[in-house]
């Protein structure tokens, strides 16, 4: 599978390419899915795949895990595509689960296997901490009705502390805090949560000023969204709705429910019930996972209205 991950990312191919083409022919993932992670229409994904296929047969490109400069050239886009395999499985795009485990173990075991490979990668030793870190939160992030449980409800017992020492032991061989790379801070701010006891104690103002750092090494609207949630923590709501109202107009955000869904979160606690009950119901609308809707329909209820 490693070997055929390489070929699918080989320098022939444009970077969205070499991910798009790995994710539909070795994660096994739909255009739709794909088209999600990129926050893309999935017509570009689709013509992304076809182009992509041309070119690796018109290159005549060897089915093999390269060395040295062939190896650097293409690593960017395997942990890429590695990290994008687990987060269609650690959150579904579609369906009635909000996990797909096969996913997650497969992508967790493939990240194993790429920081064995090149152990000198920082990049490689972050993704494997990440990986490990947010897998071991997976028994406690449904209930036994199968719903998703948020962060702060989750049973901290149920989080598996075997992938939690794994998680730190990668993330120490990922090198000093001041020159991680974007999948190493990641793993920092999950390394943050589970070293909390409990929700209460988590260090928010430590995982606001990573996620800070993370948006200038690797700026996106979702990391932008991410470190709204984690200055309302450390700050309050007021000061992260500014930050969540400046993304209302990214054309990748348009109809990802999680920007209405932390708008909604952030307008309760605010004391703006009738405002917030709209954003959850609209975040209800736009998610095509059937445990994620009920969650956030839910959240409306709770604000009145039914």
């Amino acid at each position: 599978m490693l070997r055929l991950i390489f070929t699918a990312c080989h320098p022939v191919l444009s970077a969205e390419a070499r991910a798009a083409l790995t994710l539909r022919l070795v994660g096994g993932l739909r255009t739709d899915e794909i088209a999600r992670a990129f926050l893309v229409p999935e017509a570009t994904v689709a013509a992304r795949i076809t182009r992509a296929k041309r070119a690796l047969a018109k290159a005549g490109v060897e089915f093999e895990v390269p060395y040295g400069e062939d190896r650097a050239a293409r690593l960017g886009s395997v942990l890429e595509v590695v990290y994008l395999i687990f987060n269609e499985g650690y959150a579904a795009t579609a369906g009635d689960d909000l996990l797909r485990p096969g996913l997650c173990e497969d992508a967790l075991r493939l990240a194993r296997v790429l920081a064995a490979l090149v152990p000198q990668e920082g990049e490689a030793q972050g993704l494997a901490a990440l990986l490990e870190l947010q897998a071991s939160r997976t028994a406690a992030r449904t209930g036994p009705d199968g719903r998703p449980v948020l962060l702060a409800a989750q049973d901290r017992r149920r989080w598996n502390r075997l992938l939690i020492r794994r998680g730190f032991a990668a993330l120490e061989r990922a090198g000093g805090g001041r020159s991680f790379g974007p999948y190493a801070l990641q793993a920092a701010i999950a390394a943050c949560h589970a070293r909390a006891a409990s929700y209460e104690e988590t260090d928010w103002a430590t995982i606001s000023a990573l996620y800070g750092r993370l948006s200038v090494l690797a700026p996106s609207p979702v990391v932008e969204l991410n470190r709204a949630v984690a200055v309302s923590m450390s700050e309050g709501p007021a000061a992260a709705l500014p930050i969540v109202d400046a993304l209302a107009t990214e054309p990748g955000l348009a109809r990802y429910h999680l920007l209405p869904s932390v708008r909604g979160d952030l307008l309760a606690r605010l004391g703006r019930t009738e405002e917030a009950r709209a954003e959850f119901e609209r975040a209800a609308e736009l998610t095509r996972n059937e445990s994620e809707r009920a969650l956030l329909r839910a959240r409306a209820g709770e604000l009145g209205g039914g």
